[in-house]
């Protein structure tokens, strides 16, 4: 397993998608995975460290695995199956391990929310792994998470759910 960071969230222009590029800690790649607008939404409000006046989504999960006496020990990225890809919650609760299906968006908004790696298998790495240059401002300096903060908040006020139709 390689582990990786929340490098961005941007939007695919020509579907007008949000985008999670997860990059590696020891490399240059970065896996993007398209995810869905409320997902992009919650990843943005967890790393501006807004809190909702009651528990989202995600709030919820980590207060239930705490409340077990658990803790996540790792987010793993393990595949890509027909377009889609899946994770698991690795959790740990006294000596048992305990592992549980996620999808990949819901995955990083709980662990940043959290705390706790984000990993993605060595061969899907291999295989869907890109060599990507990131966004840049004018000066040539690569985006501060406040610019891609707000890079995603103005996608998000701009987007409409006919946007989304098939």
């Amino acid at each position: 397993m390689i582990e990786v960071v929340l490098r961005a969230v941007r939007v695919d222009v020509g579907s007008a998608t949000p985008l999670l590029l997860l990059e590696e800690v020891a490399g240059q790649r970065v896996l993007p995975i398209f995810i869905g607008t409320p997902e992009a939404a919650a990843i943005a409000y967890a790393l501006q460290g807004i809190e909702a006046p009651r528990p989202m989504s995600h709030d919820l999960l980590g207060h239930v695995i705490t409340a077990l006496g658990a803790r996540l020990r790792s987010v793993e990225i393990t595949e890509l199956r027909d377009n889609t890809f899946f994770a698991n919650l690795r959790l740990q609760r006294g000596s048992e391990e305990i592992v549980v299906s996620a999808r990949p968006s819901d995955a990083v908004a709980l662990a940043l929310r959290i705390g706790g790696p984000i990993l993605v298998g060595d061969d899907l790495m291999d295989r869907e792994g890109k060599l990507l240059e990131l966004a840049e401002d004018d000066d040539g300096e690569a985006l501060s998470e406040a610019e891609l903060v707000e890079q995603l908040r103005e996608f998000l006020d701009q987007v409409r759910p006919e946007d989304f139709d098939t």
